[in-house]
């Protein structure tokens, strides 16, 4: 690991565990956190903290520093990827159907984190792993707005503006069947402990909330709605629909089973990227053009000049601005 990162330092506001309370303050993850104390960069009134779990106070003085990640052998990159907003503090790209967005040990193949390294645009991150620059990510089908911190001082404005709910993306989805009605789904989740690969509602779950709005459907019962999240839990949009008997074209691990619908993967966008900018303080509003695979369905099954409508900005915004009946 490279130690250059400069030491931060701040005061504990709470009692509690320190991977907690830090996680907390960073607007990081536990994970995260935890691994940034085993590399020994932390400090506890200038003494190394040695674990996760040690119990701090409020008033007392905790350093960090951010660490370089290891570089790992990665897969060629060829691949081409839309960058939708740059500046010399962050940019937004427009993520494809299939890219993975940071390295893990199951992945093969090369990642996004792969693509803006080769770019050269990368950033330091917590706890020394490989998510350079990444805010937050989007599932592999998943396509869509995400944004990309260039240096540790936006990356971390940028996740307690995350933590606040003062930045998040409005997603399109394609149902299989209409929801009733705009609704709110406040139900926990946790991971399927019958299937490792899926989430679940249960009571002993994380809390997790998404708002859902009617937007359009077709004459064939499908319908296009769009989500607005209040927690980022792993599926978090897949998982509430299937609660409420819904699925997202394509999604054949939540339920979809259409007759006669092949769609090759997860009609899941994320459409709009709402933030205000580390440094300009300027609100950003940045959409994302559909890919053609999920364009070329909606054409073929909805009046075009009524979806164009449907997925701008304004009318996306406005369209959450009123309470929703909760679940």
């Amino acid at each position: 690991m490279d130690e250059k990162g400069d030491w931060k330092k701040l005061t504990v506001s709470r009692n509690g565990r320190l991977d907690k309370v830090l996680s907390l303050a960073l607007g990081q993850s536990r994970n995260q956190t935890a691994r940034l104390i085993e590399a020994g960069a932390v400090l506890i009134n200038g003494k190394t903290a040695g674990k996760g779990s040690v119990i701090i106070e409020a008033g007392q003085e905790v350093s960090y520093r951010f660490i370089e990640a290891p570089r790992r052998i990665a897969a060629p990159v060829d691949l081409e990827v839309e960058i939708l907003y740059e500046d010399e503090e962050l940019l937004v790209v427009n993520k494809p159907s299939g890219l993975v967005v940071h390295p893990a040990p199951s992945v093969k193949g090369p990642t996004l984190v792969d693509w803006l390294r080769e770019k050269g645009i990368s950033l330091s991150t917590l706890s020394g792993e490989e998510r350079h620059g990444i805010v937050h990510r989007i599932d592999r089908e998943t396509t869509g707005a995400l944004v990309v911190a260039k240096r540790n001082d936006v990356h971390r404005i940028l996740a307690e503006e995350l933590g606040r709910r003062e930045m998040g993306r409005y997603y399109l989805a394609l149902i299989d069947y209409p929801i009733k009605e705009n609704i709110t789904v406040d139900r926990p989740i946790v991971r399927n402990p019958a299937n490792r690969l899926k989430m679940t509602v249960a009571e002993m779950g994380r809390s997790a909330k998404t708002d859902f709005l009617k937007l359009v459907s077709s004459g064939s019962g499908t319908e296009l709605i769009a989500a607005r999240l209040h927690t980022g839990r792993t599926h978090q949009i897949r998982v509430h629909l299937a609660s409420i008997g819904r699925h997202i074209l394509g999604d054949r691990l939540y339920g979809f089973r259409k007759k006669g619908v092949d769609i090759p993967r997860v009609f899941l966008h994320a459409r709009l990227l709402y933030l205000t900018h580390p440094f300009s303080r300027k609100r950003l509003e940045i959409s994302a053009p559909l890919f053609d695979d999920m364009q070329t369905y909606l054409d073929r099954n909805f009046e075009r000049e009524i979806i164009d409508e449907a997925i701008s900005a304004k009318f996306l915004t406005d369209g959450f601005t009123d309470a929703f009946d909760v679940l």
